[in-house]
């Protein structure tokens, strides 16, 4: 049995050393906001946090968490600059088939929380890992300086 801190909360969960952090917040837990999208840590759908450092969750195994806190899009927006990043998500109308918006809005909370005023080369950088195939990287930047300016 291992315990897990998930947004504020204790979690107790039954499941093998090497399963993904992804499939026991989706699987075994039902926080279903954290997304699959290639399995191999390459397109961000599946960014949480992990002591506040942005990770791939679709390859870290549960075991490697520790005590460490894990927050999920679930909770990001209860964060000053979580909220500031869902509300700049809207106001700039950022989403177009929303898949891969957890993992962005979880990597740009990141970015704020490291870098309160970012350039755009500190943003194409802290992004560079979360692909959209809907191509809304204009607006993501946009929406980033946008709360960054609140």
């Amino acid at each position: 049995m291992k315990v897990l801190s998930i947004n504020g909360q204790s979690h107790q969960v039954d499941v093998p050393d090497d399963m993904p952090l992804l499939w026991v917040l989706r699987d075994v837990l039902g926080m279903t906001g954290t997304k699959f999208g290639c399995g191999i840590a390459q397109c961000g759908a599946c960014t949480v946090h992990l002591a506040g450092q942005p990770v791939r969750s679709c390859l870290l195994p549960v075991s490697a968490i520790g005590a460490r806190q894990v927050t999920t899009i679930e909770a990001v927006g209860q964060t000053p600059n979580g909220h500031k990043i869902q509300q700049a998500w809207l106001d700039k109308e950022v989403v177009q088939c929303g898949y891969c918006q957890s993992g962005q809005i979880m990597s740009a909370t990141a970015l704020l929380n490291q870098t309160p005023h970012p350039t755009d080369a500190d943003i194409d950088a802290a992004m560079s890992g979360n692909i959209c195939r809907c191509g809304t990287y204009v607006r993501i930047r946009e929406a980033i300086h946008a709360a960054a300016s609140v």
